[in-house]
């Protein structure tokens, strides 16, 4: 199983980059349709409260995409150095994978089945001295 759990960070690491990149990418969006914005050409046709409620929308949703790749990228980083904190806040992440149809889906599965399993669970207790 130890494989598998790299392999789940991996996963994780790789999901929250692509995650990233699309944020990134809808950044821009919002950028243009604020730009677009302040155009005379929209502002004559009364376009402009559209324009501003695009970029705003465009903003918003880049913000938190690239707050939850960011956070799949330290997780997934997390879990392979089998960090004890890491498992449970995968664990949530899966969770709500599951509902991103259909590669998060089976990333939150994948993701389930490898961190409920009781010997992932033992490497991730924390060791008494």
């Amino acid at each position: 199983m130890k494989r598998h759990v790299d392999f789940l960070g991996a996963l994780y690491v790789v999901w929250g980059a692509l995650t990233v990149v699309i944020g990134l990418a809808t950044l821009a969006l919002g950028l243009g349709a604020a730009a677009l914005g302040g155009s005379p050409a929209v502002t004559l046709r009364g376009g402009a409260m559209a324009a501003a409620l695009a970029a705003g929308t465009f903003t918003v949703l880049a913000v938190l995409s690239i707050a939850w790749g960011t956070t799949h990228i330290a997780c997934g980083l997390a879990l392979r150095r089998r960090r004890p904190w890491a498992r449970p806040v995968c664990l949530g992440l899966a969770g709500v994978n599951l509902i991103l149809l259909p590669y998060g889906t089976a990333l939150g599965a994948y993701g389930l089945w490898v961190l409920l399993n009781d010997e992932v669970r033992q490497h991730f207790e924390p060791a008494h001295a």
